[in-house]
């Protein structure tokens, strides 16, 4: 039985990943009055009084819902929201393992943009956050922009911004090894979807001077004609010297290469062209942009993918569980900058400077230490940017 066979059978025996428990006992009439009516009526007119009492008075604190409308979802592209519901319930879980956050799926019929906001806005007095999951690009992009105008609890893409976190969480680790600094490296990233377009903008807020952007078309630049809102901005904050070119010309002295794109785009002979101690992140899955024996046979340092049975998995779940743990727990209104940058250097601080090595610059997955590392600096940075509902 492969692994395909034995997750539709795992799947069918447990008729959805998660359910829901109750945190009280009803067993007698005294239960009863106090958890429905009529004493519910108290906390009811103590949130109408004052609406930040639902965070006392309910799991409203706690409570995160993985919204999909089933446009990008992992490898199997635009398959519906009903299609997508075991992934959503699969996230919902991973939330609750790693970091003790109440979530839950929920799949929207539609793929309109303003269909989209408006549902999440009408639900959101029930959520202390939002994580929205396998959304396509660019409508991903407006859809998170929009909420974030409307909604003060947190709306975070966890395919744009995780997978940015743990990518700068790799790279902090890896320009160790290598001694080079960020700002004097030059950057290739190929994938200008959601999570191309998300690394790079944390990488320029990191102090990257030097990124060049590829897509299909080649390197992205000033002069390419109806470029989306998002690919403007892109060529507006990257390839400060507007070169044009293909992805081959972009490698060629290039310090690190990103993939987040399709697979074997990268030869060996491409990677040869690039600079000494080079770093690669080839994150296509399931098969990456270019294997980890071709990369170092091409004299790549350090290489990492999107894989768990290769050395250095960029994985989301180092990073998604603990930043809502993190802005949860101080009731931060957003999740920022400071607060994405703090998480990747608490992933990148859980390596120890001794077990830190070629292969192993990210921490493992079920490392929980991590999570707890991440929600801790995920708090202070929100405190200490002032987004915090708590701390003043």
């Amino acid at each position: 039985m492969n692994i395909y066979d034995e997750s539709l059978k795992y799947h069918e025996e447990l008729r959805g990943k998660f359910q829901i428990k109750s945190n009280c006992n009803i067993s007698n009439e005294k239960d009863l009055t106090l958890a429905y009516t009529p004493g519910v009526a108290e906390p009811c007119r103590e949130i109408h009084k004052n609406p930040d009492a639902a965070y006392t008075y309910t799991r409203k604190w706690n409570t995160v819902a993985v919204i999909s409308d089933g446009t990008a979802v992992l490898g199997l592209g635009d398959i519906g929201p009903l299609a997508s519901l075991p992934v959503m319930e699969g996230k919902s879980i991973l939330f609750k393992e790693f970091a003790d956050v109440d979530a839950f799926p929920l799949v929207l019929n539609t793929q309109n943009v303003d269909e989209i906001v408006e549902t999440i806005v009408r639900i959101s007095p029930s959520l202390g956050g939002i994580n929205l999951e396998d959304i396509s690009a660019p409508r991903c992009f407006e859809i998170e922009n929009k909420l974030k105008e409307k909604l003060d609890i947190p709306v975070f893409h966890d395919d744009q911004h995780g997978t940015a976190i743990v990518v700068l969480a790799g790279l902090i680790n890896a320009l160790k090894l290598v001694n080079k600094k960020i700002e004097n490296t030059k950057i290739v990233i190929n994938g200008a979807g959601s999570a191309g377009t998300a690394i790079c903008k944390l990488l320029v807020s990191f102090g990257s001077k030097n990124i060049l952007m590829c897509d299909k078309s080649g390197i992205i630049n000033k002069d390419i004609d109806n470029l989306n809102p998002s690919m403007k901005e892109l060529s507006e904050i990257t390839n400060k010297a507007n070169i044009k070119g293909d992805l081959k010309s972009a490698l060629v002295n290039a310090d690190i290469f990103i993939g987040v794109s399709a697979p074997n785009l990268v030869t060996k002979e491409m990677a040869e062209t690039m600079n000494k101690d080079a770093i690669i992140f080839a994150m296509a899955n399931p098969i990456p942009e270019i294997f980890p024996d071709v990369a170092k046979e091409a004299g790549v340092k350090i290489i990492g993918t999107g894989r768990s049975d290769f050395p250095n998995q960029v994985n989301n779940v180092l990073a998604f569980p603990g930043i809502f743990r993190g802005a949860l727990d101080v009731r931060a209104r957003d999740i920022n900058e400071e607060m994405k940058i703090a998480a990747a250097n608490a992933i990148a601080n859980s390596v120890n400077d001794t077990d830190l090595n070629y292969d192993f610059i990210i921490p493992k997955a079920f490392d929980l230490n991590v999570q707890k590392a991440v929600a801790n600096a995920v708090k202070e940075a929100a405190i200490k940017s002032g987004i915090s509902k708590i701390y003043k």
